[in-house]
């Protein structure tokens, strides 16, 4: 959960906003013509509306994940984008380029020109023109509206539904469930799509000379991080969120042999990528959070909890998250903001469908909290729970467990037990923890990967290091003079 976290789920407002905007402005469908076919195609959304929607989102993005602190690196990225998006087909958005600051592997693109790119991802690659390829990959599928595209699709299925069918659970209303993360943000598209995208990339990357035989590496390491879990992160990863058909990277080596531009005077900017990354921190940063156990502590907020033994658990951008067993109630912390615990909860029992019941207005381990069960009738049911605004540390933490109803009596004391435990974090290990970090190694001597990690010790698994580094194996030699990368630093786990 990051400072900038709100109790009322972003995905929430990002859907109600995106929809919102097509279903105040009605649902008649027009034609518009694709600015990468030419072709004509029935459209819900305009270019403005397209615009406006990204913006919304944008915002949602930016409070809720973050940027990654480091205004040379987000220069660097962005320099690349924009003057790709200006040799393109649609330079006239408004385009945004931004590295957000998750260990997922990831990239994604919001309607109106707005892309984003992982810390995770850029631990991942080894060249600008890796880079490269997978903004022009994203840029495309804004060129070609394939958010836009979607998004009809999906109005035109609910045309005379409300909002609350779109969003297929209005749970969400009251208790922001954070389960699915910010998964909404990242539309799946089809085969097609991404195709298009990949053979948009191609062409945006050439057309800046970068030396485009560097995209079928990104695939391969996608698929290595994703098989191997990863860098952690609490976002979707790139392949819960791209589809990748098994030829993707043999349709690249297809493009390159029908190429009849030379590469040989391209750019792959090896080391000029690799130096905007030194020191990035690599993996989950545990500053933002971490459990052990059932335990949850936040080092940056000086807070701990604990939630219910045995319950999944999961510490998202905007919330943090314990489901039990039986998947049939869920305790989640999030922010509220800065009022008053006894205002924020008139404010959350004062909404329509949210019915109260006994409330206390005693304190949590000397923190001024204000406690009410409660009940919440949805389109899918009531629900039932206990909720408790907590002010800790200039701020209000909303704590809320619920289940459906009649089970209320089953998880009260889960629920009792995680909003009491709130409390100040003293631990002095779990206060100074800090997040690893990437370092870059120019090899002194020809050596094996084994080597190279017997006298540069990492806190990254060797396997790790063989991927970020797009090597393939602990034996794999490792030329004199390359630059590689270790991971030092970082929580010790268990």
């Amino acid at each position: 959960m990051t400072s900038r976290a709100i109790l009322a789920h972003p995905v929430l407002r990002l859907w109600t906003g995106l929809f919102g905007v097509l279903l105040v402005a009605g649902p008649m469908a027009s034609c518009a013509r694709n600015p990468v076919t030419g072709k004509n195609e029935i459209s819900l959304v305009s270019e403005g509306q397209e615009i406006e929607m990204g913006r919304q989102a944008s915002q949602e993005v930016a409070q809720s994940i973050g940027f990654v602190d480091d205004p040379e690196l987000q220069a660097y990225v962005a320099g690349i984008g924009k003057r790709m998006a200006a040799k393109s087909e649609r330079p006239e958005l408004p385009w945004e380029f931004h590295v957000v600051n998750d260990a997922a592997v990831n990239a994604f693109a919001l309607p109106g020109g707005f892309i984003y790119v992982t810390r995770g991802l850029l631990s991942h690659m080894n060249s600008e023109a890796e880079l490269a390829s997978v903004l022009g990959h994203e840029v495309g599928h804004v060129t070609a509206r394939h958010s836009v595209q979607q998004i009809s699709k999906a109005q035109l299925a609910t045309l005379g539904l409300g909002v609350g069918s779109i969003l297929s659970s209005d749970i969400a209303q009251f208790a922001g469930i954070a389960s699915q993360g910010l998964g909404v943000l990242f539309l799946k598209y089809g085969r097609d799509a991404e195709n298009q995208a990949d053979q948009l990339g191609f062409k945006y990357a050439l057309g800046l000379n970068y030396d485009v035989r560097e995209m079928a590496n990104v695939f391969v390491t996608l698929n290595r991080a994703s098989q191997a879990g990863g860098g952690g992160g609490r976002l979707p990863e790139w392949l819960s969120t791209h589809p990748n058909p098994e030829n993707r990277v043999s349709r690249t080596e297809e493009r390159l042999d029908t190429l009849q531009t030379s590469l040989q005077n391209t750019v792959v900017g090896r080391d000029e990528f690799l130096q905007q990354i030194q020191g990035m921190t690599f993996g989950e940063d545990p500053r933002q959070g971490f459990f052990e156990g059932s335990m949850f502590y936040h080092p940056d907020m000086r807070f701990q909890l604990e939630f219910p033994e045995g319950w999944k658990t999961q510490n998202t951008p905007s919330a943090v998250v314990a489901i039990s067993p039986k998947e049939d109630a869920i305790v989640q912390l999030g922010l509220a903001g800065t009022t008053p615990p006894r205002e924020a909860a008139s404010k959350f029992l004062s909404q329509e469908g949210v019915r109260a019941g006994d409330a206390t207005t005693r304190s949590i381990n000397g923190n001024q909290a204000a406690t009410s069960y409660f009940q919440a009738q949805t389109q899918q049911g009531v629900i039932e729970g206990i909720v408790s605004f907590i002010s800790y540390g200039g701020s209000t933490f909303g704590l809320m467990g619920y289940t459906a109803q009649g089970g209320l009596q089953n998880y009260q004391d889960d629920f009792q037990g995680t909003i009491n435990s709130f409390n100040r974090l003293q631990n002095s290990a779990a206060l100074e923890v800090k997040p690893a970090t990437i370092e870059l190694v120019k090899v002194p001597r020809e050596m094996t990967l084994t080597q190279f990690n017997q006298a540069y010790p990492s806190t990254a698994t060797i396997e790790e290091l063989a991927i970020i580094n797009e090597i393939e194996g602990p034996d794999s030699v490792i030329p004199r003079g390359r630059t590689v990368k270790r991971v030092v630093g970082g929580r010790t786990q268990g």
